[in-house]
């Protein structure tokens, strides 16, 4: 028992000196993307034998307003079609609005894939140092949860994540580096690394090779042992850091999503 606290003890002392820890909810300078970028992606199945191309998702950014503060909307949306929509059926939009400082107000998942849909709202408040996040879900027209969620930590949900690691400053990071944030998923806050992989080029689908850092976001329990990858994803490695390509898991098998068109870059792209 001694030896297993000493083990936990030393992990959190590690984590502590180790990683870039955010606190608080964060306000951020974001010059890596502006209202008006359009991306296109094709979709991607594989699960055992199978890996093919079987649909589309678009990842959109506008400007909103949203309860009387100027905001951004980001909106993903991923759809199976053909062999691989037989196979497995997906009709996703996820959406994030968020203020100008990429601080988070309100995240919506629709989810319906093999005729299971999952309706998730994630609503955030801030008042005196403190986060005040009701997470709600439905699944097939039934309550799941209906929960508040008290924090002073800054947290993110799955669209927010992504344009946070848009902003973050890679180059002066070594191979294994972690940037330590919390996570919401369903109602349970997580520990997340976003964890620098290195940089690579990468070849996407509209016929043109990019230099690209490489990310792997990771989920961690509460003892910073366990981790389970919750997204792998490829940025273009310049100031606009645009997606490339994404790869996360599903129930049955995995998803990835790789370029196939841009518009309303901030940039020029590398």
């Amino acid at each position: 028992m001694r030896n297993k606290k000493l083990h936990i003890s030393f992990a959190l002392l590690f984590s502590i000196f180790s990683y870039t820890v955010l606190n608080g909810q964060t306000k951020i300078v974001n010059n890596a993307f502006e209202a008006g970028e359009k991306l296109t992606y094709d979709l991607y199945y594989k699960y055992g034998i199978v890996n093919m191309k079987g649909g589309n998702a678009t990842l959109n950014t506008e400007s909103t307003t949203y309860n009387s503060t100027d905001a951004y909307k980001l909106t993903l949306h991923a759809s199976t079609s053909g062999l691989i929509g037989s196979l497995y059926s997906i009709d996703d939009t996820l959406t994030s609005y968020m203020d100008k400082n990429l601080v988070p107000l309100l995240f919506v998942k629709g989810a319906n894939e093999m005729k299971d849909y999952r309706r998730e709202r994630q609503i955030y408040k801030y008042q005196n140092g403190k986060t005040s996040i009701r997470t709600i879900r439905h699944r097939n027209g039934e309550l799941s949860f209906d929960e508040n969620i008290i924090t002073d930590r800054c947290t993110y949900d799955m669209m927010s994540i992504l344009a946070f690691a848009r902003t973050l400053n890679y180059s002066n990071m070594q191979r294994g580096d972690n940037t330590q944030v919390q996570f919401i998923t369903g109602k349970r806050l997580v520990n997340m690394y976003i964890r620098y992989l290195g940089k690579s080029s990468m070849k996407v689908n509209n016929g043109n090779t990019y230099n690209a850092i490489e990310l792997s976001l990771m989920i961690l329990d509460k003892a910073f042992v366990d981790q389970e990858e919750a997204m792998r994803v490829w940025i273009t490695d310049d100031e606009n850091k645009l997606p490339l390509q994404i790869n996360s898991k599903l129930k049955i098998g995995e998803m990835r999503v790789v370029l196939k068109d841009f518009s309303g870059n901030k940039h020029p792209l590398n």
